[in-house]
């Protein structure tokens, strides 16, 4: 394994076009860019930040390492990181099954093919995330995350560019809500954050901590006890940053129009058509609300 670039095996069930698409949405993520079907990122690997380049070549991805020294230990991380962010060891062929056999989710497997569940793999990061994206839209949502980003995050200067990265939590501990809510977060979004960057802070959570928990209700339970985390942001970073398979963001609006848009359900309002749904759908749950979130991008006959 080169200390420059990573190769990383692919299959036939991966996309990387379907990746790039998620990643490349018209939405003003400053967390990475895309250019010629290259995407670069800046991350924080063993505490060393490293900018990243990842593109296809053949039956590979291929990571180079642009900005960092890297050593052995961080190149495996490196790998371990891509793999779990692009979720590239997962075999979908079980999931393809499952939706062949739904009329009215079967043609996903061949439009969506190859998708992959694009994650958060810090968790501090994903539950900032969905807090700042309750109940508002994703336009609005992304620019508070610019704001954010701008304002308490690390940055990576290469050739005339700025790549950063997410506020560490020792950071956000310290903020002052004011500076947060003149950025437009609301008052409560911003004792909820900092009070969350606390808690990082002090040992009192942790994704270590999560995974050593027994089952996804107990995690869920774990996080639904600090303030702010509700039932969809709970689920929302389990699946994303943990990627619990089981894990449904239940009340998301693009779920529910999704579910509507596709006659699953009748009612927006009836939770128990949704849940009834979802009850086939056991161990890919997580998966199937991607893929729905996904098919907004099209249009449905």
């Amino acid at each position: 394994m080169s200390a420059k670039t990573i190769s990383i095996p692919i299959n036939s069930t991966f996309s990387f076009g379907e990746c790039l698409w998620f990643l490349h949405r018209n939405y003003d993520d400053c967390m990475h860019s895309i250019a010629d079907t290259k995407i670069m990122k800046a991350v924080l690997i063993n505490e060393k930040p490293f900018l990243l380049q990842i593109y296809q070549k053949a039956d590979s991805l291929e990571v180079e390492i642009l900005s960092g020294v890297c050593n052995t230990e961080d190149s495996l991380a490196i790998k371990n990181y891509v793999i779990d962010w692009l979720d590239i060891n997962r075999d979908l062929r079980p999931f393809y099954i499952l939706l062949n056999q739904h009329r009215q989710l079967s043609y996903m497997v061949e439009e969506f093919k190859g998708l992959r569940m694009i994650g958060i793999p810090d968790l501090f990061e994903a539950l900032c995330w969905s807090i700042t994206g309750q109940q508002i839209n994703l336009t609005f949502a992304y620019k508070l995350k610019r704001r954010l980003v701008e304002k308490y995050g690390s940055k990576i200067e290469f050739e005339n560019q700025i790549f950063h990265l997410f506020p560490s939590f020792k950071i956000l501990a310290h903020a002052d809500p004011a500076d947060l809510k003149a950025m437009q977060f609301s008052g409560k979004k911003s004792e909820y954050i900092i009070g969350i960057a606390k808690l990082f802070d002090e040992g009192k959570l942790s994704k270590e901590m999560l995974m050593s928990l027994p089952d996804m209700e107990a995690r869920q339970k774990m996080l639904m006890s600090v303030k702010g985390i509700g039932i969809w942001t709970a689920n929302y970073a389990l699946m994303k940053s943990l990627k619990e398979q089981s894990s449904i963001p239940y009340g998301d609006a693009g779920l529910v129009q999704a579910l509507f848009l596709h006659n699953i359900i009748t009612d927006k309002k009836d939770h128990l058509q949704i849940l009834d749904f979802f009850k086939g759908m056991s161990g890919w749950e997580s998966y199937i609300v991607f893929y729905l979130w996904r098919s907004l991008a099209k249009k449905l006959p």
